[in-house]
């Protein structure tokens, strides 16, 4: 299984890492408040481990507020063009189709987009450009807003059914399956017990065709679970990332790459990787 971006044919029979690097000033997990410190952080990632980076100028955790483009940007093409030289797929973060025209200009390999391409034009920019990767995630609501009290009937019914929606959208503009990944968005308009629902049966979602990208990391249900600050959830991490590639996922999104790519080697090394 191959996802097709700018400039790589990234090989999925091994579960690749993403490594988190945010490029915000409330940013809990890294050197995000300057560039210089970004940058260090992509290259520390790299050195760990990571197979690729994810670059991200506006939080998205619940109760963020939104940025401007222009702040966005300002944050976000300094350290992309630095990244853009470490040789390794480099997948930028935003729901702003004016960032995502930008990024793909300087040479971007993929947009993932918490929106899945719903804001207007942002399908278009991805469909135009010639070989870009795209993840297309489910949220409900927004991340203001998506916390407070999620209802579904079936919330593994209904992920499943956005995202076919969403992959269909893609392909009805001529985007090959090979440039398409699908991500559940755990934590993202989702109680725990949705987000476990989720995991416990994950591999539904892979009837949809396309690989999936999950992201675990450091999420509020796992504090829920362990009783740990969000500073010290790196073992619950690293087991969530375990389990969600034990269960099909191609790409786990992590802020601990060390510990996540160590855990998947010895898993691998014993073979108790299914994907």
């Amino acid at each position: 299984m191959i996802w097709q971006t700018t400039r790589f044919r990234i090989d999925l029979a091994r579960p690749q890492v993403m490594g988190i690097v945010n490029i915000t000033p409330d940013s809990f997990s890294d050197g995000g408040r300057s560039t210089a410190a970004a940058i260090a952080h992509c290259e520390q990632l790299l050195a760990e481990g990571a197979d690729m980076l994810d670059l991200g100028g506006e939080s998205t955790r619940p109760g963020s507020q939104p940025v401007s483009i222009d702040e966005e940007l300002s944050r976000v093409l300094p350290v992309l063009d630095a990244a853009l030289t470490l040789g390794c797929p480099i997948s930028i973060d935003t729901n702003k189709p004016q960032v995502m025209r930008e990024v793909l200009a300087r040479g971007a390999d993929i947009v993932n987009d918490i929106h899945a391409l719903r804001s207007p034009g942002a399908l278009d920019i991805v469909a135009n450009h010639p070989s870009c990767g795209a993840c297309l995630m489910h949220m409900r609501g927004d991340p203001a807003t998506m916390q407070q009290r999620p209802r579904y009937d079936d919330v593994l019914v209904e992920v499943a059914q956005f995202l076919g929606e969403r992959q269909d959208a893609l392909r009805e503009r001529g985007v090959a399956d090979e440039r398409i990944v699908l991500d559940p968005g755990i934590g993202f308009g989702k109680s725990v017990e949705h987000n476990l629902d989720l995991l416990r049966r994950q591999r539904e979602l892979l009837t949809l065709g396309s690989p999936l990208l999950v992201g675990w990391s450091r999420k509020s249900t796992l504090g829920a679970i362990t009783g740990r600050d969000v500073a010290h959830r790196q073992a619950a991490s690293v087991a969530a990332a375990l389990a969600a590639v034990q269960a099909g996922a191609r790409i786990v999104r992590v802020h601990d790459v060390a510990a996540t790519v160590d855990a998947l080697k010895v898993w691998q090394a014993a073979g108790l990787l299914h994907g």
